[in-house]
């Protein structure tokens, strides 16, 4: 069984912006790349920080309005900082966080979520720049289709990695829905089966209604006790 890793959907060309990069510029580029934040990189292409479309409409919102109110008198340090900004250098939210290539999607996922944010520039070894991932990339293993998914149940679950024979369990996919009916050889394997159909890039959720052969996990297996 292969998954999909942050490589495999992550965007490789990445729109950048240097830290003397112009406030003009920097909107310029968001707005030529459809994207919403660019990594700040270094000569080395190493990320030091992101900045966002958010960034600079925070900077927007503490200019003076056209009737010359100034916010600047109630903003915080932060605010403050952020109202002087001329550059992406000054703009820029750092420490910037970072994930790698080989990363697995759900891992990735749960790194987004828990850090409360929407993309991740990707590095390799050196540090070097070589995409970005976002939220969207993440869920796009959701959108395979159901051929795709039964396929890879049927012949890597199934077959490959745990070497049942052809038919004894059928397979269908509805959806991302994987159900599984008929029958196994030991009991101990009807959770292996399911966990492992929940661990392909894709599927939803899996109802089994599976019977077995041998209930092997019973204190005396008795070869005898087919159910179903």
């Amino acid at each position: 069984m292969s998954h999909r890793t942050v490589a495999d959907v992550m965007t490789r060309n990445v729109a950048t912006a240097s830290p003397e990069a112009s406030l003009k510029t920097v909107a310029r580029s968001l707005n030529d790349n459809g994207v919403s934040a660019l990594p700040v990189v270094d000569t080395r292409r190493h990320p030091i920080g992101i900045v966002s479309e958010a960034d600079l409409l925070r900077r927007q919102a503490g200019l003076p309005d056209t009737e010359g109110r100034d916010p600047m008198h109630t903003a915080t340090p932060g605010d403050r900082a952020s109202m002087g900004a001329r550059t992406a250098g000054d703009l820029m939210s750092t420490p910037v966080l970072t994930a790698r290539p080989e990363w697995g999607i759900v891992e990735t996922a749960r790194f987004l979520h828990e850090r409360g944010v929407k993309r991740l520039p990707v590095v390799d070894e050196t540090g070097t720049l070589v995409g970005i991932v976002s939220r969207t990339d993440l869920l796009r293993p959701m959108l395979r289709n159901d051929d795709a998914i039964r396929d890879e149940i049927v012949d890597d679950v199934l077959g490959r990695t745990l070497r049942m024979t052809p038919g004894g369990v059928a397979v269908a996919v509805s959806e991302g829905v994987v159900s599984l009916s008929g029958r196994v050889e030991e009991r101990s394997a009807i959770p292996v089966v399911e966990r492992l159909c929940r661990s392909v890039d894709g599927v939803v959720s899996v109802d089994q209604s599976l019977g077995y052969a041998v209930d092997d996990l019973s204190p005396v297996a008795d070869p005898h006790d087919a159910r179903h």
